[in-house]
């Protein structure tokens, strides 16, 4: 089968030129779809004026049920003006407290409903198109109708190490879940890697930093609630009393922080003499990126300091796949843990759990030797 296919692919290639040459021959000013003639456009009169098909849309927000006839009328007229082509009708939120205008047009209610059979008909006075978004705000379609057994849901996890070759009695840990909703999917079992359980939580470092009189121990302890912010350059470090094999590592903020995911790491055994480990990368992204933590993955590395540095030095123009911070560039972090575990790099994205792109896992990252093979991964579903 390999050889008839490439067979195949080989000769529809062979093919191709000779049929564009009788199409380029055939058809000097005529293009041919399906048997229908179309002439030839002008593309310079079609990009000048361009066809309702190829004129873009906006969100037409609804904020926080103000809106009047006459605001209806000029937004729609200006949409017009600029040569937009439609709007989603998108609503936000519920009255203002106090309303930004009186009276205001509560969704759903007899008068919303007749100021959007309104907005309709000045669309179709305008020779605008429009639709209506299935959300209120961001929030996509729901209501009190939609039980949690209905609604959107995601793969959670927990883990627990436990010793082989023995016998278990207790109850695993049940992962997190929203209004008491939780349903098991599969138990697995699989052995543990080399510094699996090992992490900066229970080897605790001396944290110190560049920034004078601040003491940012608490950047060490994941329950942190305290966040560090500098929008100067500036370095945190970790200091262990043994050497410490770090693989992975996670960098706490309470919002999307492009700069926290873009810190220099430096390491050394004695504290003085510093070598460049590398640069850590942000993953793309959307605008909410809450749902998931970022996990680096780094070239195993053993030292006894390691070094954190931030500065803004390549910073990447603003863009919307990026976070808050790209508008005013600053450090925002909770903190950082280290870990000997090695991890897929930023497998959050890679499994669906949010929407990232990141780059590949690459072998220094994560050499073969630190990679569980399939056949020793066991399915305990049936047996709990």
């Amino acid at each position: 089968m390999r050889r008839i296919n490439r067979h195949l692919a080989s000769s529809t290639l062979r093919l191709i030129p000779f049929a564009v040459c009788l199409c380029l021959l055939a058809f000097n000013s005529i293009g041919q779809i399906r048997g229908n003639q179309i002439a030839r456009v002008d593309l310079e009169k079609l990009f000048k004026d361009p066809p309702p098909s190829a004129k873009p849309w906006v969100f037409w927000y609804w904020m926080q049920a103000a809106v009047t006839k006459a605001g209806i009328t000029a937004d729609l007229e200006a949409m017009k003006q600029i040569g937009m082509g439609g709007a989603y009708l998108m609503p936000i939120k519920g009255v203002a407290n106090p309303p930004y205008l009186t009276p205001p047009a509560e969704q759903l209610t007899p008068e919303w409903w007749a100021l959007v059979k309104f907005a309709m008909q000045e669309a179709d006075r305008l020779g605008l198109q429009m639709a209506m978004h299935d959300s209120d705000g961001f929030a996509l379609a729901g209501g009190p109708w939609i039980t949690p057994e209905l609604s959107m849901q995601k793969v959670v996890y927990t883990q627990q190490q436990v010793k082989g070759g023995a016998a278990y009695n207790d109850t695993l840990a049940k992962p997190e879940s929203y209004k008491g909703y939780y349903k098991d999917i599969a138990i697995l079992a699989y052995p543990s890697l080399a510094g699996a359980g090992v992490n900066s939580q229970q080897v605790k470092p001396k944290v110190t930093s560049s920034v004078a009189g601040t003491d940012l121990q608490y950047l060490a302890d994941r329950n942190n609630k305290t966040s560090f912010t500098s929008a100067d350059s500036c370095w945190i470090q970790y200091e262990f009393q043994s050497p410490f094999t770090c693989r992975s590592l996670v960098v706490r903020s309470n919002a999307p922080n492009y700069q926290a995911e873009r810190l220099q790491i430096l390491v050394s055994n004695d504290g003085k003499q510093f070598r460049l480990l590398g640069r850590l990368q942000p993953p793309r992204h959307g605008w909410q990126d809450n749902d998931a933590l970022i996990t680096q993955s780094i070239v195993p590395t053993t030292a006894k300091y390691f070094r954190f540095v931030y500065n803004k030095e390549g910073s990447e123009p603003g863009a919307e796949d990026l976070d808050f911070a790209k508008w005013k560039q600053s450090l925002k972090i909770l903190g950082i843990e280290l870990s000997s575990e090695p991890r897929i790099h930023q497998f959050e994205g890679k499994t669906g759990e949010v929407w990232r792109v990141s780059k590949a896992t690459n072998q220094q990252q994560l050499p073969d030797d630190l990679c569980i093979a399939k056949e020793k991964i066991i399915n305990l579903t049936a047996m709990v």
